[in-house]
């Protein structure tokens, strides 16, 4: 079916206003952090004299090689653990269908439909209980927990697609079940895998509101969280805290700028399959 070049006009029209009401937030954010301390910018305006040493004096304050550090090694505990437990779960429910895999398929997609606001309160409690409220843990195992639903859905998708045959030949040359799964189908699995990671990676990065309720030491939180603390210290210098927001959605921009390819291909696929 061939487009019509006013319909393609009209596509790219709101393709450049979408794109304008995305940038433009973060033009002002940039242009604002940028002003003399203190002050109270309007617009878009550039300022005569920009005060790059904002942003070194936000580093300072928010202690973002901190942020830094604390972010990253939530990423490292809970994107890892995630891909391991859904890879498993997904292989024995797509591709081994072991008894009750329907059954434990519905509790799993049940399970995408839990909001993290809902249960936050009783994960307050939870967590104070058995004593890990205020540690990096409070974050990390709650995270792994409520990604379950998303990621074993995603690799059962691959999995349920993958031919019977490849395993039936397997077996008949003698491998057993972990050596069909890590030798045969976590190779295959690659694309599925490192899909998921990336979106894992981004949204575990992202966390703002496990992070801020669960954790009141702003340096043990991801750096998403901890804006929140420094939104509430630097309420009053609303340049500082621009460079500060700037500084603390750098990393997230500059891997969507890296991963873009790899990124929109995980969306697709996860729409595609299943």
């Amino acid at each position: 079916m061939r487009v019509g070049r006013a319909e393609l006009l009209t596509g790219r029209a709101i393709l450049v206003l979408l794109m304008a009401f995305t940038i433009v937030p973060f033009v002002s954010l940039l242009t604002t952090a940028l002003h003399p301390s203190q002050s109270v910018p309007t617009g878009l305006d550039w300022p005569a004299d920009p005060q790059w040493g904002n942003f070194a004096e936000a580093f300072r304050v928010a202690k973002i090689d901190k942020l830094l550090a604390s972010s990253v090694q939530i990423v490292l505990e809970v994107v890892p653990i995630s891909l391991a437990i859904a890879a498993m779960a997904g292989f024995a429910i797509g591709h081994l269908r072991v008894p009750g895999s329907r059954a434990l398929m519905l509790l799993f997609i049940f399970g995408l439909a839990l909001p993290f606001e809902g249960i936050i309160t009783p994960l307050y409690y939870l967590e104070r209980s058995i004593g890990v409220y205020n540690t990096r843990l409070a974050i990390v195992l709650p995270l792994i927990g409520l990604y379950m639903p998303f990621a074993v859905f995603w690799m059962r998708a691959h999995f349920v697609s993958v031919p019977r045959e490849i395993s039936e030949a397997a077996r008949a040359d003698g491998a057993g079940t972990w050596d069909l799964f890590w030798r045969i189908h976590v190779p295959l699995a690659r694309p599925a895998v490192v899909s998921l990671g990336i979106l894992l990676t981004v949204w575990t990065w992202n966390q703002f509101l496990l992070a801020l309720v669960l954790v009141e030491d702003p340096t043990q939180r991801t750096m998403a969280g901890a804006l929140g603390a420094f939104q509430g210290q630097w309420a009053t210098d609303i340049p500082l805290l621009c460079a500060g927001s700037v500084l603390i959605l750098l990393p997230t921009l500059i891997v969507f700028v890296i991963f873009s390819r790899q990124i929109t291909s995980a969306l697709l696929q996860g729409s595609v399959k299943g």
